[in-house]
């Protein structure tokens, strides 16, 4: 796979580091960790990443005292500092609003409160990267379907594929989900996100407008099947 970016894990938690770094593996970034501040600051200084996800509590010093002294490392091409070099996003259990305008106004990129969902944090963590220049969001391919996240673009063997923004972001939740099924509660929380109020029914209409452009001219095979009483599943065409 692609990679999209390399990435420092920084949190005490045991579980959280063994699985959230293998699950940001498996999306394609390159992962490093580190379970306390001091850890992480030297792992920053000897591997720049390109972005720090940072735990608030850590056992020697908080998360705000990291980011202070991560802004505070040298360029060693430039020798200069600055937020935009090395994005921080915090991911954390302290959820008051309090905390997370002082995790932002120290310089935070994103504030992500635990329990979190771990597409939505991949989909925060591409969208910081490709606000502070960071690599490019890998193409992704489902047999001759291809979509470029960055480019905003759709082909399906070689044709392009004309998306409104919601059918866009619909698609690109079923492909990285390639083979999985997703139920339409997943699918809410991930394409609208929490702004939507109103009837569930709207995935089915939308799956709907993608399969009549995504097969227009009749002569493709289905790629969006439903899972009748789970959901639906994008699966590779068979040969």
């Amino acid at each position: 796979m692609k990679q999209t970016g390399s990435l420092l894990v920084v949190d005490d938690e045991p579980i959280v580091l063994e699985l959230l770094p293998t699950a940001l593996r498996h999306a394609g970034f390159t992962v490093a960790t580190a379970a306390t501040g001091e850890q992480a600051l030297v792992a920053a200084y000897e591997n720049p990443p390109d972005l720090v996800v940072l735990d608030v509590m850590l056992p020697d010093m908080n998360g705000f005292s990291v980011i202070r002294r991560l802004r505070e490392i040298p360029d060693r091409a430039t020798g200069e500092t600055g937020r935009r070099r090395m994005p921080v996003l915090f991911l954390t259990a302290m959820d008051t609003t309090e905390d997370m305008l002082h995790g932002l106004r120290l310089g935070g990129d994103d504030y992500v409160t635990k329990p979190f969902d771990l597409q939505v944090l991949i989909a925060r963590i591409q969208a910081i990267l490709r606000r502070t220049g960071g690599p490019a969001s890998p193409l992704v391919a489902v047999g001759d379907l291809e979509l470029d996240p960055d480019g905003h673009q759709v082909t399906r063997a070689g044709r392009p594929v004309r998306l409104s923004p919601t059918e866009f972001r619909l698609l690109h939740f079923l492909m990285i989900n390639t083979g999985r099924v997703v139920s339409k509660a997943q699918i809410l929380d991930n394409v609208w996100h929490y702004d939507f109020d109103g009837d569930a029914g709207i995935v089915d209409t939308y799956v709907s407008y993608l399969r009549r452009k995504l097969e227009a001219g009749g002569g493709a095979p289905r790629l969006i099947h439903t899972v009748y009483g789970q959901g639906y599943v994008l699966r590779r065409p068979t040969p």
